[in-house]
Parts: structure tokens; sequence; C-alpha cells
């Protein structure tokens, strides 16, 4: 059913036409729905997709309520490297598993193209200096040798893994420049191109009209196993963009006010497809931008569909003319190719919300969360209003006292003054706005007329520029603004997610004691798309995502705490103040740069290069075998236990009866709280771990790059410095263990109780495990023996992932919260109905409490296949055991 013929270019190619369910039901679907349908439609076996599947899909309606389960399989998965090495890691534990089991180790590959972009590991340890790139990524080798080896092994062991090398560029820009296809055109049967990622911000590929998101990575690893995966079928949400951005905003302005806007409106779990006649108007750079910052607003996906300048990106990114002509005639052929001028073309959605691009004004997000959008205009007083609101999200509960704080600190032999407020961090960096030639050209402006004012940056501001990819430095260099860049000191320190992801390295010694000494909010304001609490840097309480023009205004300025309409950024050298205004470039100057210095050749020259690989990539030595040889005194890899004590038979599922409280969390706690990818605190139970090995401070690295490492992601579980746990007093990584009452470390405190058979359970509350998609955000409870997570609600991507591990993902009914049902987390909890088959999807299971407390819960397993994963106590399991 469904299949056609396209006669192309003297060939002739199948097809799955999804016109064929007719044309008036075509007409109402939404764009990002047919590419579920045509999926449905090729992948249709009778087992895994079915002809009901199929219809399903094609019965799409804005006005459905039921939740209606459907299969998807995409195209390939895209993996970085610190969810990528977790990924390898299980499949070569998985090899292992099978092989003790009887079955065939070589059965583990992935099914589905896995593309790996090594791009997580660089730090910025050198700044401002023309020598930090080449030794940012000399200090990187050296300190992930050994997990490079490993993956290098992997891409020799596993069939259909392709993994490219440290030192290319962010995963995201290299999707968009380099791995996309649009539409697959290498065989004889014709496909769109989709995905599924190990990273929340795989959804930026949306822009460019290939349909994707971010999902947990044991959730990936059965997708390249071949499963298809299991959705809901969305709401979608139809975002009319109209008119055009006034000459003073950014797409990152832009970007940011949706990313507001839609969060307000609550999108979670549902896809937003943006169509209206301001949609055609933005560059794929611009629609990439927008669907980037997508799980800031909340969103499945930000779709855009395909259209002319799709096609046109391709062209500017080296695509060859053939390749192109096929995309366009089977996207036309096939329903799937838009015309965003042509109101006749739009599709009916669930909701339609609009925004006038004229509306757009310069902004910021934050201080503590990327949906809290501030004007430029109101930067300087809302800053000071956090600074004495109640600690919240942003306020920071200072008395009056201790708002005009400040503390002096000797640096390179000259004194300065550090005040709450002042800009600590400036960093362009991440894949949301270093792949937008505009932003990053208007940046480089920027920066030259600030130099040819006589301004500078304090020389203790930490700066930095981490492109996405090589081409942003081609044309940064060929438009004769990197010496202008460079002189603020905005060197370019590595190309990969640095300061963004928490890489951000250490401030000099004399500024955090200033900071620390007078307890100061300082600032990190950066092009990035995540900005939670103690993600940036532990000392910068305060964090601002801006357009790299800004980013590199506000460096200039020293502080937040400015109006740039009164207040000058400097003096030039006749003793003139110089206002923001004077040297901000306009829109024509940046077009003008891009149409003259943005070329094919520039993408050509760069990712040819990736086949070949780097120097110390290829340097490095790998064992020739099919089953990994484990190190046992290795730091950074080890076999993990997930499979421990695993047999062929089903494992009956158990009650959980008198649970612990292992930590009572309040709104809004994210993986950065639940798994952090930065720097291992020096008294932490990691460190502690580390140390007992032999390890030396200065070699700890991360704990995203040590996510291979099972016994240090367990101690570094809920390691967050912020993170506020109700049953202690203050903010950290500690809680109580009962009932004793003794505080200690959450993970010293969940090792007793897994010596006494004890199990765990978390109490929270709204958005629990909101931000980036970590697996071990989910596998670093599982280690502490946790359970379930009792909240009030739960992001996509960690509901799902918790789900994968076996863990129960339950929550409260509406109106109920820990607090109004009066729990304090020092009760014994108990959870029954999960024995027996009268566990469902989506049911009402008892909870009761010690105290004679008795409350019903909503199992959140959302599909059967969800529910079938548990019962295995994992994903990973169940593909074991289904192999075998």
């Amino acid at each position: 059913m469904y299949k056609a013929t396209l006669q192309h270019g003297g060939k002739t190619y199948t097809y799955h036409d999804i016109g064929q369910i007719g044309e008036d039901r075509l007409k109402r679907l939404p764009f990002s729905i047919r590419v579920l349908l045509e999926s449905a439609a090729r992948n249709c076996d009778g087992f895994q997709v079915t002809q009901a599947d199929v219809e399903k899909v094609a019965s799409w309606s804005p006005a459905a309520a039921d939740a209606v389960e459907v299969p998807f399989k995409p195209a390939r998965v895209l993996l970085q490297d610190f969810t990528g090495v977790p990924a390898v890691v299980d499949f070569a534990a998985m090899r292992d598993a099978v092989k003790s089991l009887g079955g065939d180790p070589q059965k583990i590959n992935p099914q589905c193209p896995a593309d790996l972009v090594i791009d997580h590991s660089i730090q910025v340890d050198f700044n401002r200096t023309t020598e930090a790139l080449e030794r940012n990524q000399a200090l990187e080798f050296e300190r992930n040798q050994e997990r490079f080896r490993f993956l290098k092994w992997g891409s020799k062991a596993f069939r259909n893994l392709l993994i490219v090398p440290p030192g290319c560029g962010i995963v995201h820009q290299i999707n968009l420049e380099y791995l996309a296809r649009l539409v697959f055109t290498d065989q004889s049967v014709l496909f769109p191109d989709s995905l599924v990622g190990t990273d929340s911000h795989t959804t930026m590929i949306n822009g460019l009209g290939v349909l994707g998101w971010g999902v947990g990575g044991i959730e990936a690893e059965a997708c390249m196993l071949g499963q298809s995966m299991s959705l809901l079928l969305p709401e979608v949400v139809g975002y009319k963009l109209t008119g055009t951005l006034s000459s003073l905003a950014t797409s990152t302005d832009l970007v940011l006010t949706i990313t507001s806007h839609l969060r307000r409106l609550n999108v979670v779990g549902k896809f937003v497809e943006f169509f209206g006649p301001g949609t055609g108007s933005l560059g794929i750079a611009d629609r990439a931008t927008i669907a980037n910052m997508c799980p800031e607003y909340g969103a499945t996906c930000g779709f855009f569909p395909v259209d002319g300048a799709s096609l046109a990106y391709l062209r500017q990114t080296g695509r060859s003319e053939e390749t192109l002509a096929l995309v366009e005639a089977y996207l036309r052929a096939n329903h799937l190719f838009r015309n965003y001028a042509d109101a006749e073309q739009d599709p009916q959605f669930s909701q339609v919300v609009e925004l006038d691009l004229g509306q757009v004004v310069p902004c910021l997000a934050g201080p503590k969360r990327p949906h809290d959008k501030v004007a430029v205009s109101d930067m300087k007083s809302a800053f000071e209003s956090a600074l004495t609101a109640k600690v919240g999200f942003s306020g920071y509960g200072l008395s009056a006292e201790r708002v005009s704080g400040s503390a002096r600190f000797q640096f390179d032999g000259t004194e300065y003054s550090l005040t709450h407020g002042d800009v600590v961090i400036a960093a362009i960096t991440s894949c949301t706005n270093t792949s937008n030639p505009s932003v990053m050209l208007g940046a480089g402006l920027l920066a030259k007329k600030a130099v040819e004012a006589g301004l500078a940056v304090k020389p203790f501001c930490k700066t930095s520029l981490s492109p996405g990819s090589g081409v942003v430095t081609f044309y940064l260099e060929r438009s004769g603004l990197t010496p202008y860049l460079e002189k603020l000191g905005f060197s370019i320190v590595g190309f990969g997610c640095m300061t963004c992801i928490g890489n951000s390295g250490q401030l000099d010694s004399s500024v955090g004691e200033a900071i620390e000494s007078a307890d100061l909010v300082v600032a990190g304001v950066l092009s990035g798309n995540r900005n939670f609490e103690g993600r940036i840097h532990p000392l910068t309480r305060a964090n601002y995502l801006a357009s790299p023009p800004l980013v590199i205004a506000y460096a200039l300025a020293g502080t937040v705490r400015i109006d740039f309409a009164t207040q000058p950024l400097g003096k030039n050298a006749k003793g003139e103040d110089v206002y923001l205004r004077d040297i901000w470039p306009s829109r024509d100057e940046v077009d003008e740069l891009e149409r003259r210095y943005l070329l094919p050749s520039m993408f050509k020259e760069v990712y040819n290069k990736i086949a070949d690989g780097t120097p110390r990539w290829n340097a490095l030595e790998t064992p020739s075998c099919d089953l990994y040889p484990w190190d046992e005194a290795s730091t950074y890899i080890r076999s993990p236990p997930f499979f421990s004590g695993m047999t062929r038979e089903l494992p009956p599922v158990q009650d959980i009866k008198d649970a612990r409280v292992l930590l009572n969390l309040g709104d809004s706690v994210t993986t950065d709280h639940i798994s952090p990818a930065g720097n291992i605190a020096r008294n932490s139970p990691a460190a502690q771990y580390l140390t007992s090995r032999g390890i030396q401070p200065a070699q700890f690295n991360s704990y995203g790059s040590r996510r291979g490492n099972d016994q240090i992601m367990a101690r570094g579980t809920f390691a967050n410095i912020r993170l506020v746990n109700r049953l202690v007093a203050n903010p950290g990584p500690r809680t109580l263990h009962l009932p004793n009452g003794e505080e200690m470390s959450i993970f010293d405190a969940a090792e007793r109780y897994r010596q006494t058979g004890t199990p765990v359970v978390i109490l929270a509350g709204k958005e629990y495990g909101s931000g980036s998609s970590r697996d071990w955000a989910a596998k670093g409870p599982w280690m502490l023996g946790v359970r379930a997570v009792l909240a009030q609600s739960y992001e996509r991507i960690h509901r799902s992932n918790l789900a994968g591990m076996g863990i129960l993902p339950l929550q409260f009914l509406p109106g109920q919260s820990a607090e109004s049902l009066g729990l304090t987390g020092r009760e014994l909890i108990s959870v029954s109905g999960l024995a027996g088959d009268s566990l469902k999807p989506g049911c009402l299971l008892k909870v009761s409490t010690d105290s004679g407390l008795e409350f019903q819960g909503k199992c959140r397993f959302d599909t059967e296949v969800e529910l079938e994963y548990y019962r295995h106590g994992g994903i990973l399991q169940y593909m074991i055991r289904k192999l075998i």
C-alpha cells in the first residue's frame, strides 16, 4: 500500500505516496504529521508497525482528545560524546551479556545508521591568546585519550556507526551543515530524512525541515537496534509568523521571545509547526536557531517544513546539484514541499498562535532559566530588583545593605573592584547561535567598531569564542573581523560545546576569591541555550543568554547593571562617550558581508577533512576485537552493572514496600541538578573515589567526560551544589539518612539504604527532569536504588528515560503535591498495584505511608511499550531477551 514510482535523471525510484490517503485528509495534516505518516507507511511490516498504526496517523485530527499511541522509526540516530560514550559502553556490555546468556554477540550492532560527533570534551582552559585553540585541544586529548580510544574502537567494532573526531565542531551544527540529507537518496527507495538524538538540542535540525527530537540515551539505543519507538500522536500547535524583524533585532532576540511565549502556553509533549508569510522571510540559520531552543520552550519539536530556502541552504553548504534536483522532485511528488506564502497550503492545527516579527525587541534570558526573557531596556532595573527579591528563579534574597557589597583584588599587577552584576564570563558559544552567520558576523562587526573606538574588555573577564564548525573561522577570517575579536579577548578556544555545557574552565583564583569573600552575585553572559543554576560556572550565580553581539556589548560594559540607552560603554581617544548605538552594526552591513564571504567552497573544505581524521585521532592505537577488553583500573570506562544477574526469564514485578525518601525536591529540578556535567568538586564522593585511585585533582576532568564510569556517575548523581533538598537546611548534595536523621552525602545515604535492602524514592514538584537529555539522570538514580519518583509533572525526555531504566514515574493527581498532602520526606512510602496484570499505562496506583496517609498517584508509563520495558527491568534488558 502507498507505493509509487518516481522517474528522475534516467532512473526509477520507489517511494511511499502519502497522497494515497486522499486529498481532503492529506490537506488537513500538518507537515510534521505527514513525515510520521510516511514513516509508518514505509515501515509497515504487520508486526512492529501495523496497517492500523498507519491509519491512526492518517486519521490525526486537531480535535482529537484521546491519547493515541503510534510507532515511529527514525531514519537515523545522532549522538554526541557525553551521551554517546555511555551508548557505546552499553553496546559493548550488551555483547558481553548476550555471550554469557548463550547468544551471538555479533547481533549487537546498530541496525539504524548512527552518527556520533565528539564535541563535548573540550574546555576553556586557555583563552585570550591565539594559542588557546591548540593548547585546549592538546589538553582535551590528554584528558580524554582513554575515552577517545574506546570510541575509536567502537567505530571499528560496530557496523553502521560513524564517529566524527574531536576538533570538527558542535554536533548540531555539523548535523545541519554536513550530516543532514533532507531525503535519503542513496538507494532505490526515497524517503525523508528524520532522526532522534541523545541531546536535547537535536531539534535544531527541524529548522532545515528534518523532523527530529531528543530522546534518552537508552531509547536511542533501542532505535539503533532496530526498534521502532513509541510515541503518543501529538497535538500540533501552529505558530504563525507575520511581518519582518526590525533592524535592531537579531534571530537570538526572536528565539528568546518565542521561547518565553511558548513556555507560557505549555506546549510540553506537543509539536510546534511554524507557518505564515513571516516564516518564509527567515533564512535556515534563523529557523535553526528557533528550532534549537525547542527544549527551552518545552515542545517535542519546532518544525519548519521544507521550502525553497531549505534547498538553497543545501546548495550553500556544498551539496551537489544532482542531489538537490532529486530531493526537490521527491518532496514535491510526496506532498512534503512547502510554500509559506501560499495560505492554501496551511493545514489544520490543534491550536494557532501568532507573532508579529516587527514586535521583537533586543532581549536576553535569565538569570536562571532560558525562558525568562528580559528586554535589554529593562536589564539594569530587572537585575537590581532580582538582588533583593525573594530567593527563586529571579531572586537572590540579598538584604538592602548587601546590595552595595564589593571586593577588591589584584589581577596581573593591577587592582580591580568587583561588585554584584559584574560580568566575569562572556562567551560566544553553543550550537544555538554559532551556526548563524548573521549574528556571528554582527558580533565581528561590533568588535571592529569597538576596537576602532578605543574600547576594551577588562582583562579579568573570561572571554571566549567557540564556533560550532570550522566554517565560522573561514568567514570571520576572510571578512577581516578575526583580529578585532581577538583584540577584545574573543580568540577561538575550541570547536565544540564549551561554556554552554559547563566546560567554561576555571576563573582566575583572584577573581574567584573576590567573589566568594563578598558572596557576590556576578554574571556570565553567553550566546547559549541553557543557564540553569550551577551549569555555566559554580561562581556565576546570574547567567544570561544573549546574541553574540550582545555578549560583546556586555563584556565591554563589564556589568549587566547598565542602561545602554543612557549610559556609555566607555570613552574614545578624544575622551568622548561611546554608546552602544554608536557601534551597533546595521542589518545592511551584516548582509553584505554574508553575501561576500559565506561560500560553498568553505563547507566543502571543512567537511572533506572529517573522513581523513585529525593527526591526534589518527595516532590513537585501539584494540582490534569484537568484545571490548575492559580495564578494571580504568576511571573512565567500566562495564556497567545493568545486566548483573540477568536471566533469560522475565522477573516478576514487585510492589514497592516501606521505601525511604532519598530526596524531597521542589519545582524545576533539572538534569543539571540530577546529573551534573561540569567540574567534579574536590570534596565530593566522586573526588574521593578518584583520589583513592591515585588521580590528582588536576586530572579529575568533568562528570560529563567520565560518563563511561558508573562508579563516578553514581557518586555524581544529585551532586549539584545548588540542589535544594527540603530534608536539609542548606543547598547542596546532602540528605538525611533515616530514621536516625544523620546528615551525609546523598551517595553515602543511598549506600546505607542499599546495604540494608531498603528501597528509596524521590519526591519532586513540577517539571522534574527539565533540561538536557542525560541518560545518567535516570541511570544514576537506578544506581542509587531509586525505585520510583513521585512528582507533580515531568519533562518528556526524562520521564521516558526513567521508564527505560525500570524506574516508576509516578505523578501526583491535579491539585496535589507533597506539600498539600503533608508529606515531609521522613515517612516510609509504599506503592501497590505494580504486581500482576492490573498495571496499565496511565492507571492509578495506591500510595500509602507508615503514618496512615493514603492517596492515589498516576502511573506515567504512557504506552504499553514503556510498560513492557519496566517489566523487563529496563529497555536494554528487553532488547537482550528479544535478541536471544
